[in-house]
Formats: C-alpha cells, structure tokens, sequence
C-alpha cells in the first residue's frame, strides 16, 4: 500500500509539471455557482480550459448528512459537454454581513458554539473595511462536520472534477473578544488537517490550497507560511491564492516570496484574479493592472499555471 501511495503521488507530480514546462498560464473563469449558460460565451472562448466555481457549504449539505450536490452534478454535466474542466472551491468563510452559508445545525446547535465568527475584509484598493464571516474550524466539532462533506465530494467526484481547492488562509477577527477557543496556533493547525484530510480523500482530482496571509503572522515569523509550503511540497498538493497584484507589498511579507521560492516544485499553482484585484493600480502607470502585465507576473514570478479570471476582467467582459 505505501508503495503504491508513493506511485499515485510521483503521477499527480510529473502531470503536474507538464503543466508547469514550456506554456503560458491556463485562463480559466472564476465565477460563483448560478447558470453559466449566462456567461457561456466566455467560457466557449478557445482560450478558456475551465471554469473554478464557487460553492458554499450550506448550499450543499441541507441538513445534517443530508447532502444535495445537484447544482455541482448541473454544472459538471454542462461543462463535460463542452470540453472544458471544472475546479470546485468550497468555501467556509464569506465576506458580506448577511452570508452565514453554513448549514442551520451548525449555526444552532450548542457543540458548535455559533459555527461562525465575525471577521474584516479588505475588499480592495482604496475601498472600505468590509466584513462577514468565516467557519470555526480550530473547533473540532465544526471540523469533524466540515471534513465530513469533504468525503462526500470525494466519494462523489473525484477524478471528475479536474480540482478542489480550499479557501484562502487569511481571516481577520477580534481575537482579544474570542470566546471559541481560537487561537493562531489552533487556526494554522486547523488548516493543515483539513488540507491533510482532503489530500487523503481526492487521490486522481488535484487539491488546492489557497494561501495568502496567516493570523497573527507576518513575514514567517510563526513559521505557518514555510511549514505550509513544505507540507504541500512533499504531499503532493497544489497551492494558490485570490489575488495576483504584482509585488503587493503585503503579500511580498507573506506568500509571494514563496511561490517563488518553490515555483516548479508544486504539482499545481492555480492563483486568482477576483474583482477586487482588478481595483489595484500599477504604481508605474497609474493605471489598473491589464491582463499582460497579471499574467507575466504570475508566470515568471510565481510560477503559476492555471489563473482564474473574474467574469468582471475587462478582456473578457469587453469582447
């Protein structure tokens, strides 16, 4: 059986860099779960590979065990028929006061204590503070649960979906007025098991990570950021991240050095251009990033080869 794991995992590697060798960047769309016959011109597009979905838990487990993955198996269905590849996001942490999109149980339940904590978000360049939610993994209760769904979708998808990548790393929360036994050792913790459970349960569709920031981190000093990077190195996981801005000084004390430290290592370095990516401007110009100046960043940088494009993306809206 180890033999055979250690083969499995050498294959996810050498697909991965015949990704990586002697090509730009895969275009994909980045969207979040609706009818895409709405934008299927842009996904029709011959420089378009797939399309990364966004799907929330409370979307996909209607009560406790009881799990609809309908809107995935439509999505799938339409997307096979068309030659183009799907990446499932699953997301646990939302960015909106009004999206709680975890299943009722958890929010009410006494052993979940809430299911939820409130957290800020920057929404992009220049906007304001904005604020939601995200999941109480460092909580057993809620992880067991939300690695259960995990499970499922294996059971019920894997090597169907091209990928499944989890949630960006970063949160912001009032850890001084916590009252759920969070703690960033807890949280960094958390992550790693679900990102370990996912891998031991996907073993032919790619796991992706989405890695960013860390609480209470900054520039490596807990380690989280280089513990992360060597875990995903030697297991075989791929690594990504929700916004390209290139040498974002934030991100230049965070994930990016790291990319570049281990591009062509990674089986798979899928990043994002969300919407409020697209609000950041290049010093040099004064003007917002284009699509040339993303995509050679990415690639020659951070050695990414798969990026997931907004549907608000000017080349692709204005065509």
């Amino acid at each position: 059986m180890k033999i055979t794991t250690q083969l499995i995992g050498l294959g996810f590697f050498v697909f991965g860099l015949s990704l990586l060798m002697g090509q730009s960047p895969q275009n994909y769309i980045y969207t979040s779960s609706g009818d895409l016959r709405e934008i299927e011109k842009m996904i029709m597009r011959e420089d378009i590979g797939g399309v990364q979905i966004v799907y929330n838990w409370k979307a996909l487990e209607k009560s406790k065990d009881v799990y609809d993955f309908s809107v995935i198996e439509k999505d799938l269905d339409y997307l096979n028929s068309i030659h183009k590849k799907l990446f499932i996001q699953l997301q646990d942490r939302f960015f909106e006061p009004q999206a709680r999109y975890i299943p009722d149980y958890v929010l009410n339940d006494k052993e979940y204590t809430g299911g939820l904590v409130a957290q800020y978000d920057n929404p992009g360049e220049n906007k304001p503070v904005g604020s939601g939610w995200v999941t109480q993994q460092w909580n057993s209760a809620v992880q067991k649960r939300f690695q259960k769904l995990i499970e499922a979708l294996a059971k019920k998808f894997d090597g169907k979906i091209q990928g499944i990548n989890l949630p960006e790393t970063a949160i912001d929360i009032e850890i001084k007025k916590d009252k759920t036994g969070f703690s960033c050792d807890r949280y960094f913790q958390a992550e790693l098991e679900n990102l370990k459970f996912t891998r031991s349960v996907f073993h032919h569709s790619y796991v992706l990570q989405y890695v960013n920031f860390f609480p209470c981190e900054w520039d490596n000093d807990h380690q989280y950021m280089s513990r992360l990077f060597d875990f995903a190195y030697k297991n075989n996981i791929g690594l990504g991240g929700p916004d390209i801005v290139p040498n974002k000084k934030a991100q230049m004390k965070n994930s990016y050095p790291f990319f570049h430290q281990y591009k062509g290592k990674l089986s798979l370095v899928a990043m994002a251009v969300q919407e409020p990516t697209l609000t950041y401007k290049n010093p040099k110009t004064g003007k917002n990033f284009t699509k040339e100046e993303f995509t050679e960043y990415a690639e020659n940088y951070l050695g990414v080869t798969i990026i997931f494009w907004s549907v608000e993306s000017p080349w692709l809206r204005d065509s």
